[in-house]
């Protein structure tokens, strides 16, 4: 037995190893928007976000699976062009009450050639203006109860500051799925008045 455990051990840290290589190679060949950071606090920040265009459509209870397929089949053909159009990271899941939508980041190169008109109507295209945010950064799955304690933590960091949210809290989920959720990078955002830096 005792043989077995150093072989484990490395079969362990060979698993890690890979999962890590597999998600930063995949990480650094995804586009991201090119936010500028004002302040940094350990897992806090205050960043400065240009416009963005986005493909949103709405969540149907909590699950994210329906709206990721929905713009999935929208970025791979379901178009007016037929067009494969990049993927982007994050997913925005943006909780407004009452009307749960998740949104995609359309990249720079689909924005400056002309975004094809989504094909039926479960697909919308639209703009999130220019803003300043406070985001904090937060791991796990996605689950209600990490949601619900990054909410809480970010509004009492906003709090503390004197800072006043402007909007409500949208989720930035940077990973696929089958990311360890150890390994993953979640972020809330708030809106936050430009004046207050």
């Amino acid at each position: 037995m005792k043989r077995k455990v150093p072989f484990i051990a490395a079969i362990v840290l060979l698993v890690a190893f890979a999962a890590f290589w597999l998600v930063s190679t995949s990480r650094a060949a995804t586009e991201t928007p090119e936010y500028k950071v004002i302040r940094t606090d350990g897992k806090f920040e205050i960043r400065d976000y240009p416009a963005l265009t986005v493909a949103t459509t709405p969540m149907e209870g909590a699950e994210m699976n329906g709206g990721f397929g929905k713009l999935f089949r929208f970025i791979t053909g379901s178009n007016e062009g037929s067009e494969k159009i990049a993927m982007t990271a994050p997913v925005l899941i943006d909780t407004t009450k009452d009307k749960k939508t998740m949104s995609f980041i359309m990249p720079k190169k689909a924005v400056e050639k002309g975004v094809p008109k989504p094909s039926g109507e479960s697909v919308t295209l639209g703009k999130v203006p220019a803003a300043r945010f406070a985001v904090l950064r937060f791991g796990g799955g996605r689950t209600a109860d990490n949601e619900t304690a990054a909410i809480e933590k970010l509004k009492a960091r906003l709090d503390a500051e004197k800072l006043t949210g402007k909007s409500a809290p949208t989720f930035a989920y940077y990973d696929p799925p089958w990311t360890p959720t150890f390994m993953r990078r979640n972020e809330v955002m708030i809106r936050i008045d430009k004046h207050h830096e």
